[in-house]
């Protein structure tokens, strides 16, 4: 049976995770939008306990990285032959001021700055960042000895089931 300590446990331990992965996250650049978007969900049972983490989808991406066609990464997703869409760096270069400008100083379009930017990653990568990774493990190994035997929680499996993703 769940004891309201191994409760107390678990929400301190979801609390602190979800904490860290977004102070890890302010050292990144990434929007406020992944940040404001992490998030648990714990339901207890009478014999049992579910913890979802949630996050928007391309979280896991930041957190785990991906391999480009050149530069490679310990990570299970890869560019394969589909770049990333210009559009997503619409707002991200805006952010970041960066605004191609003519010899002359004027303006010009940034449709070539998101060109070169999608191109760059595809090749690439993205590096991961463990954000989320790093902060789960840090806390997972906090957790009171009689939860993890209690429940035969092991770390890898653990951290596969407990993240969700936000499909929102």
């Amino acid at each position: 049976m769940l004891t309201a300590q191994t409760q107390k446990s678990l929400s301190i331990f979801a609390r602190n995770v979800k904490k860290d992965s977004i102070v890890n996250l302010k050292d990144k650049s990434t929007s406020e939008k992944l940040k404001d978007s992490i998030d648990y969900d714990l339901r207890v049972h009478k014999q049992s306990f579910s913890l979802d983490f949630e996050m928007e989808d391309y979280g896991e991406y930041q957190d785990k990285g991906v391999s480009g066609t050149e530069k490679k990464y310990n990570t299970p997703f890869s560019y394969r032959d589909k770049k990333p869409p210009i559009s997503a760096f619409d707002k991200w270069s805006v952010k970041k001021g960066l605004a191609p400008r003519d010899a002359g100083g004027k303006f010009q379009s940034r449709e070539s700055l998101k060109y070169a930017l999608s191109n760059h990653i595809f090749t690439q990568g993205i590096k991961p960042s463990l954000f989320f990774t790093k902060a789960f493990e840090r806390h997972f190994r906090k957790l009171p000895d009689e939860v993890i035997e209690a429940y035969g929680l092991d770390m890898e499996k653990f951290l596969i089931t407990t993240l969700k993703n936000d499909t929102n």
